[in-house]
């Protein structure tokens, strides 16, 4: 009887055993390239799927081959500090300018050397911080060449022979020193840049392919985005343009006494301090109009983005969605007003929304 029973005990066993392997070896029903999956009817392996709207950033360096006139942009601010006689000089012609036809503002032309030396000997007291802060502008409007960014989304389809896609600029990012900003078009006025039936191309192996488009760009509405979005508040946070950040450094009451007494030293009575100090307001208002004017015109021609990318689809959690693009970069050409350079330091990456 003992006997018997430890020869059932091992059948059991060995029964348990059999059933263990089997549970072991059967297939996984969660596996999705298991082609007895009954959530895989057609016995295929499910393949990577790249279909899905994506939150994507491009970075690029511009300076390299900035267009022509960005450089112009930058002349016209330079052009306010380049002189011995600047910023004085500078403000004076921004007030002759704006002043009424009369002797005033025929002294002024006369004598305009002169006052403005008159001027800039007090121009500590009378705009301390307009040298620093035009040359604080120039430099930040090379880093935005610099470190250009384009806040973006790819919204891909699935279609019979591979994939499409939307591929839309929606703003702005930009890194001036150690800060970074991100700015919607759509805030100031400028539209979306939407580009569509992009090829995009995906292997089982996450390799990633978008082909070649162009993608036109308004780059001076991008760079006064840049000057009254990015660089002035940094500069000045209660200054709102660059007509506002002038009038806040430069005192125009005490600029209007100075030449009043200038123009008083010439031909003997320099009228009221209020006529000078209305045209340095209104001088400094057209001033920033002309370094405005000069970035509208980089838009008489588009800034062309002709490129193709490259990068790696990740699969983060095994369900086969390509969850993010890693490691992108951009190759093709930047072209201005029909001259075409490389692109230079072009990358991207993205995220599943």
């Amino acid at each position: 009887m003992l006997t018997f029973k430890n020869l059932a005990f091992t059948f059991t066993l060995a029964i348990g055993a059999v059933a263990t392997g089997c549970a072991a070896d059967s297939p996984d029903d969660n596996d999705p390239n298991n082609p007895d999956n009954p959530n895989n009817p057609d016995g295929t392996p499910k393949q990577l799927d790249a279909s899905g709207k994506f939150q994507m950033r491009s970075s690029f360096d511009l300076a390299t081959n900035a267009p022509g006139k960005v450089g112009e942009v930058t002349r016209a601010i330079i052009d306010a500090t380049d002189s011995p006689e600047d910023p004085s000089l500078w403000v004076i012609e921004r007030v002759i300018e704006k002043m009424p036809s009369g002797a005033f503002k025929t002294a002024m032309n006369t004598a305009k050397g002169f006052i403005a030396g008159y001027v800039n000997d007090r121009i500590l007291d009378l705009a301390p911080d307009f040298v620093s802060t035009m040359v604080q502008v120039g430099q930040d409007f090379g880093q935005i060449a610099k470190n250009f960014g384009l806040n973006e989304t790819l919204e891909v389809t699935k279609t019979a022979d591979g994939y499409t896609a939307v591929h839309t600029a929606l703003g702005a990012h930009f890194k001036i020193d150690a800060m970074e900003s991100d700015h919607n078009f759509s805030d100031f006025s400028v539209a979306n840049i939407v580009v569509q039936n992009v090829g995009l191309t995906l292997d089982q192996t996450g390799n990633l392919g978008i082909a070649d488009h162009k993608l036109g760009i308004t780059f001076g509405s991008v760079l006064r985005v840049g000057l009254d979005g990015a660089i002035i508040p940094m500069i000045d946070p209660t200054a709102h343009n660059l007509g506002e950040l002038l009038q806040h450094k430069v005192d125009c009451l005490k600029v209007g006494t100075a030449i009043r007494d200038a123009v008083a030293s010439v031909i003997g009575y320099g009228g009221p301090v209020s006529t000078y100090e209305t045209a340095c307001k209104q001088g400094l208002v057209a001033g920033a109009g002309v370094i405005y004017s000069k970035i509208s015109d980089i838009d008489s021609s588009a800034l062309e983005f002709s490129m193709a990318g490259a990068a790696k689809a990740l699969d983060k959690n095994g369900d086969k969605q390509v969850d993010s693009i890693a490691t992108g970069a951009w190759t093709g050409n930047l072209s201005y007003a029909g001259t075409p350079a490389p692109l230079a330091g072009a990358t991207f990456y993205a995220e599943r929304m």
